[in-house]
């Protein structure tokens, strides 16, 4: 083979990988995982969060089923395109809580003790949370509340994820799509990992 063929080969695989390289690792394939593109930063709360394109955002928002003025948070709703078509509701969300002065940082704290069910502690990656979660139903409707608090934080931190829908076997046939519940609990998982609190 001639020189000026293997040089204009190995110029080539260079190219290649050069290519592939700028493709595959540019930032926003580093830093965005599952298209997490927006983020949000909060200095009072001391944390910050990645989300999707497409969520709203609202600061000041309360959990209200019970006690109020006691959680508060940030609240970051599914996108219209997330649940365009289908059974799920467009109310449903992920949140970034907080219950001030609690002695113990639990899961259980951030939901009704009648629906809920008992705290677990699991690790995923580096991290240790308390796990609990709840489900209701009424009027053809479902919803689902998972929350994943942070031991040893005080304030206590915990993330919630809501899931409403319509009970798929409710509507007629054809109608809207079944929603798929995995996809979008693996979503609300990927925006829990980019939470980092600053304080």
């Amino acid at each position: 083979m001639k020189i000026k063929t293997r040089i204009g080969i190995i110029v080539f695989v260079i190219i290649v990988i050069i290519f592939a390289v700028v493709f595959f690792y540019t930032p926003t394939k580093l830093f965005t995982p599952d298209n997490l593109s927006q983020v949000y930063k909060n200095n009072t709360k001391g944390f910050s969060i990645r989300y999707p394109a497409g969520f709203s955002v609202d600061d000041k928002y309360i959990y209200q089923e019970f006690d109020p003025e006691n959680i508060t948070g940030v609240k970051f709703t599914i996108s219209t395109s997330t649940s365009s078509g289908t059974n799920l509701s467009s109310d449903s969300y992920v949140s970034v809580e907080e219950i001030p002065n609690a002695q113990i940082c639990t899961a259980t704290l951030f939901l009704y003790v009648g629906n809920s069910t008992s705290a677990s502690t699991i690790v995923d990656g580096d991290t240790t949370y308390s796990v609990a979660s709840s489900s209701d139903a009424g009027a053809g409707n479902r919803y689902e509340e998972t929350v994943y608090a942070l031991p040893g934080t005080n304030p206590c931190i915990a993330v919630r994820y809501f899931v409403h829908y319509g009970a798929f076997e409710n509507y007629p046939a054809g109608a809207v799509r079944e929603f798929d519940k995995q996809a979008l609990l693996n979503q609300f998982d990927s925006i829990r990992h980019t939470l980092i609190i600053e304080k």
